[in-house]
């Protein structure tokens, strides 16, 4: 089991200087050696992938923030290639970044790297996952992802009545990626809810998907958050043990890309929205999910609004710029296996069909049109 709540476990060229006066609060002085102690205002962003919706959102909407505020900027995606992420963060080093915001592809084995980065004097911001295994993790911006699977686990558990004993049910449990550190708090904070019930009898799992323990995640994770090996996985589950006229009743997904390739598996089987279709959680508002949900093929979401991450991480490098210690709501939490870091933690929320308009278009998160309405 997990100790506490702790793990089961960034970037570019030539900073200018008078980015600084723009990076720094008002009534501080910018820039090294200046009267506030500060740093250069040239960020480097290093992001895991294109390949998922939320991160384009999430490293473009952070690079326009910063630059607003007259700071030099580099983002660069690794297409999920942990080398080319060590490789794209040492150039953006070399090139003179002084602040790196790194979301991690693989949160074990960035450590090297960023030690020769806080070497010289680079201050090290790990984006939405945690950075393992090193020193040089100065601060962790990130929402609650515990939370997001306690909202998963509860979404789950209200809808199906198991606190009222309803039951059996037939439950497929997934993963996400076993190199992804949040992957286990998503997990964890899921199976604390479900395991229970999943004990007594009241959710029965088939295929033997079973995690005996919080520490045993790994074994049903899919590598890369995939969508198409999410598809394979449930495939074989539906093929293999639910011959007999059984049927999936639930699947718990832990984000969205899992569920639209578990959607399409179950499309394929012949499940039926709105008449067989099992329950199926996701995470991250995509807009292929929302409008998946809005079509009853998809649950809920949790929605993450990654514009309040760029918000938090934005004030943390104007508090580093300045000389200044940023703001964190939680230095108990997220020990990395060397120390624990400094965290600030934004609160997610449960959006299902009714809120699709209200939550996440009325917001600006999404356009209307993005879903089909």
């Amino acid at each position: 089991m997990f100790k506490g709540r702790t793990l089961i476990t960034l970037v570019v060229t030539g900073g200018l200087l008078a980015s600084l006066a723009a990076c720094a609060p008002a009534g501080t002085s910018g820039g090294t050696g200046g009267d506030a102690g500060g740093t250069d205002c040239n960020v480097g962003i290093a992001m895991p992938t294109r390949s998922l919706e939320r991160w384009i959102n999430d490293g473009e909407g952070l690079k326009t923030k910063l630059e607003g505020d007259g700071c030099t900027v580099d983002l660069q995606y690794a297409d999920n290639k942990t080398d080319q992420q060590i490789s794209q963060i040492q150039n953006q080093v070399a090139g003179g970044a002084k602040i790196l915001v790194v979301a991690a592809i693989d949160g074990e084995t960035l450590g090297p790297v960023l030690e020769d980065a806080a070497g010289q004097g680079v201050t090290v911001i790990a984006y939405d996952r945690l950075i393992n295994g090193t020193e040089a993790v100065d601060y962790y911006a990130t929402f609650d992802n515990y939370k997001v699977g306690t909202l998963q686990g509860e979404f789950i558990e209200e809808q199906l009545g198991l606190a009222d004993g309803a039951g059996p049910f037939n439950l497929e449990p997934f993963a996400g990626s076993p190199d992804d550190n949040n992957a286990g708090f998503f997990f964890q904070g899921a199976w604390d809810v479900l395991q229970p019930y999943v004990e007594s009898g009241q959710l029965v799992i088939p295929s033997g998907k079973l995690s005996a323990t919080n520490d045993d995640w790994k074994s049903i994770g899919i590598l890369g958050w995939g969508s198409d090996d999410a598809q394979a996985e449930m495939d074989n589950r539906l093929q293999s043990f639910y011959t007999g006229g059984q049927k999936v009743q639930v699947v718990l997904s832990p984000n969205d890309s899992l569920a639209l390739g578990i959607e399409q598996s179950l499309l394929s089987a012949g499940y039926t929205p709105g008449s067989d279709w099992p329950i199926i959680t996701g995470q991250d508002a995509d807009k292929a999910n929302v409008q998946a949900i809005l079509n009853d093929q998809q649950s809920m979401t949790v929605w993450k609004d990654t514009r309040e991450l760029g918000d938090q991480v934005q004030a943390m490098v104007k508090s580093i710029v300045a000389g200044e210690t940023p703001e964190t709501n939680d230095d108990t939490t997220y020990d990395n296996g060397v120390k624990v870091v400094p965290a600030y933690l934004l609160d997610p929320q449960v959006v299902v069909k009714d809120d699709v308009e209200s939550v996440l278009i009325d917001s600006g998160f999404l356009k209307a049109s993005d879903v089909g309405l």
